[in-house]
């Protein structure tokens, strides 16, 4: 009797938990904006999902792990941009099954974001035409055509913070250090690019004032350099995160509590005169948008870095790291490897391999420009009057022929050919030209 009074017990707190896992949709949300299709469901609770693309016809597919629909959500939201019509149905396996019927061929990209001070936990999926992806513009942009991309570099750490600190005594904020300053060496001999460094010497700068300097500024893109370390010495490989919106209430708070003051600026545009509501929405959208691009630009980080070794992670990992939250500049931290492994501690000071680091970001960073101008810059103009299917690298110290072609995936017959170039002998300040999709 009591073996059965003890499994009865044990059913019920076993349905129960079932029944608290499981997330309702309250809410579907569509619009269009710049050529990109968003669509937000409101949950009840964080929901486990998978996403993926059916052909003839072609349709996005959403499966929410126990998931249900809410009883006040009679219909359907109807299509916009991308999507023709939306429609759902419940599974056998317990599965709520969302299916975007679609009006052309897109690129998809999901995250789930977390409550703030209007919405409760979201599922946000971008869909893309297969023409480049448009990257984060801001409301109050002004400058003159052909202005250049910004690129703000955050040598982690610093000064009375060294970092983490390796077996060999080598400091994470002296790395972070030279790995940054080498790579804005390299973003400034771009055509179209300048870097802007928050430290250039030792010293020690709070958090939120590196992602401030990104955003007085008006950076582009906010890269944070940095080395990783655990109690383990075995993991190595490098990693890119991005922030996750479950972390980023506390500066969504921060920034909706500064709205009466007129430099509180989201996106370009002060809060100081919206009323609670539309100043949290305006902040939602920021940061929904600048955690898209991010998520565009480490992940071609995190290929590049791919080329020159071993990555701890190949998809681009999210954290609410205080450093990423600004809300309208997106923003990677690049770990470069572990300096806690004592054999990649002593490649993180070679200078080779400092290069090699900066050289694998720069190209990263490159890549993701290039697939995503903001049209009012000199990359967007190049982009217009040069083949779509052609990149541009200006050789500085240390390159090798060899190395550019094994960045690129192309073949250095290829580079040669392309170039008009006899040998394999470069010279600094050299531009050449990168044929796109002819590998070796």
């Amino acid at each position: 009797m009591l073996s059965r009074l003890t499994l009865l017990i044990c059913s019920l707190l076993l349905a129960a938990s079932t029944a608290a896992a499981s997330a309702t949709v309250e809410n579907i949300r569509v619009w269009t904006e710049g050529g990109r299709t968003r669509v937000v469901l409101d949950l009840s609770a964080p929901v486990t999902h998978k996403i993926f693309t059916l052909r003839g016809p072609d349709r996005l597919v959403v499966d929410l792990h126990d998931g249900r629909l809410s009883d006040s959500l009679q219909a359907m939201p109807q299509g916009s941009g991308a999507i023709r019509s939306i429609r759902s149905g419940l599974r056998s396996n317990g599965q709520l099954r969302v299916v975007l019927d679609l009006a052309e061929s897109v690129r998809s990209r999901s995250f789930t974001a977390g409550p703030n001070g209007t919405y409760g936990d979201r599922l946000v999926i971008d869909l893309q035409g297969r023409g480049p992806v448009q990257a984060v513009k801001r409301a109050t942009d002004n400058y003159e055509s052909g202005r250049d991309v910004v690129i703000v570099i955050d040598p982690g750490h610093g000064g009375h913070d060294p970092g983490a600190i390796g077996r060999g005594r080598t400091r994470e904020k002296n790395v972070a250090l030279s790995v940054s300053q080498l790579l804005a060496e390299r973003v400034n001999a771009q055509p179209g690019m300048r870097a802007i460094l928050t430290r250039r010497q030792d010293t020690y700068i709070d958090h939120r004032e590196r992602s401030e300097i990104a955003r007085r500024n008006k950076a582009d893109l906010f890269v944070s350099v940095h080395a990783d370390a655990v109690d383990d010495p075995k993991p190595k490989g490098a990693s890119v995160y991005v922030l996750s919106l479950k972390g980023a209430s506390d500066e969504a708070a921060k920034r909706l509590a500064e709205r009466e003051n007129a430099s509180a600026l989201v996106g370009g545009v002060s809060l100081a005169n919206k009323d609670e509501v539309l100043a949290s929405v305006l902040l939602d959208l920021s940061q929904n948008a600048a955690l898209s691009a991010s998520l565009d630009a480490g992940d071609a980080v995190i290929k590049e870095l791919a080329r020159i070794g071993p990555v701890h992670r190949r998809k681009v990992q999210q954290a609410g790291l205080l450093v990423l939250k600004s809300p309208d500049v997106p923003s990677i931290l690049v770990e470069t490897a572990f300096i806690s492994n004592p054999a990649e501690e002593k490649k993180l000071r070679s200078q080779a391999h400092q290069r090699r680091l900066a050289n694998a970001i720069l190209a990263g960073i490159s890549n993701y420009f290039a697939a995503n101008p903001p049209p009012d810059t000199q990359i967007a103009a190049n982009a217009k009057r040069a083949p779509a299917q052609q990149l541009r690298y200006v050789i500085v110290a240390g390159d090798t022929l060899s190395e550019i072609a094994e960045r690129y995936n192309v073949s250095m017959r290829a580079l040669r050919a392309f170039n008009n170039l006899s040998g394999n002998r470069l010279r600094v300040g050299q531009t050449l030209r990168i044929p796109v999709g002819t590998g070796s």
